[in-house]
């Protein structure tokens, strides 16, 4: 039977397989639509698409350094309990290290890793995991050197925030420090000249808001913006923060002592930026009932 390309909209649409692997079931059935979605689900390729509009703010981040260039992968799940699976922390290797010889999250899905692309690695661990999962992100970088930090590490090099540090010099004992400095402090920007120039402008509105219900003249609330915001952009800058190994010095003097020059940082948290949306339980309980 010729298998057309309604059939094959038709399929993806009622079991959100992809193209290539709807045709195939699709074939493999003689265009037999009941078939063709039980051939996805034995697959485990339905099973996949069902929850993938689950929502997967949970996983690891994972870190990997070679030479001058470091990468940071965030791969979520629907829940912490498969950060901790040893199959998902194996998957999620891999796909760090096959991160390092590429710089897009597209291209790394189209990597190929034990004979099958990323993509299909995560829809397999779909199937067999029975959650929700995604290479939601990742992140370069590039420098003299490179050195890595993961905080709440729960295997070699992967964690809930990940952290990459460049840098140059030779202390690279320093340079981890500012590697967890960053992971509890998480800048905005590594110094004044890297911050969103929205994210600035938005800040001194509301300063300015602020300052005037104090009823104060114009030339002391402007007086009174140049030292807030002085404050502001020291706190939202890597450099310009206080070391939290020494207080009294900032990164940037720190570092300086320390006898290198910080050039980038990369932070990634598991979840960052991802809105969950909590029902309570009377909720889901009408929900059930239709």
């Amino acid at each position: 039977m010729a298998i057309t390309a309604s059939m094959v909209k038709e399929l993806r649409e009622s079991t959100g397989a992809g193209m290539m692997d709807a045709k195939k079931a699709l074939t493999e059935t003689d265009g037999d639509m009941e078939a063709a979605v039980d051939w996805l689900r034995t697959k485990g390729l339905a099973k996949a698409a069902k929850k993938s509009g689950r929502t997967a703010a949970e996983g690891l981040v994972a870190v990997a350094t070679e030479g001058g260039k470091g990468v940071a992968v965030e791969v979520n799940s629907e829940t912490d309990f498969v950060g901790k699976n040893s199959d998902f922390q194996s998957m999620v290797s891999k796909i760090a290290t096959a991160a390092i010889a590429v710089n897009t999250v597209e291209e790394l899905k189209a990597t190929s890793v034990d004979g099958k692309t990323i993509e299909q690695t995560v829809t397999d661990a779909i199937a067999i995991i029975g959650e929700n999962m995604s290479v939601r992100r990742m992140a370069t970088l590039n420098a003299s050197n490179v050195v890595s930090y993961v905080h709440n590490s729960v295997a070699p090099g992967m964690g809930s925030i990940g952290v990459l540090v460049g840098f140059d010099g030779d202390n690279e004992t320093f340079a981890r420090q500012v590697a967890m400095h960053i992971a509890a402090a998480n800048p905005a920007a590594l110094g004044e000249a890297d911050l969103d120039p929205a994210m600035v402008e938005k800040e001194k509105s509301v300063q300015m808001d602020i300052a005037r219900e104090s009823g104060k003249p114009e030339a002391v609330i402007e007086k009174m913006i140049v030292g807030r915001m002085a404050k502001f952009l020291a706190e939202s800058t890597l450099l310009g923060q206080a070391f939290v190994v020494n207080p009294d010095l900032t990164v940037e003097k720190a570092a300086e002592e320390a006898g290198i020059k910080i050039t980038g940082f990369v932070r990634l948290e598991v979840g960052e930026g991802i809105e969950v949306e909590k029902e309570d339980f009377a909720a889901e309980v009408a929900k059930l009932k239709g």
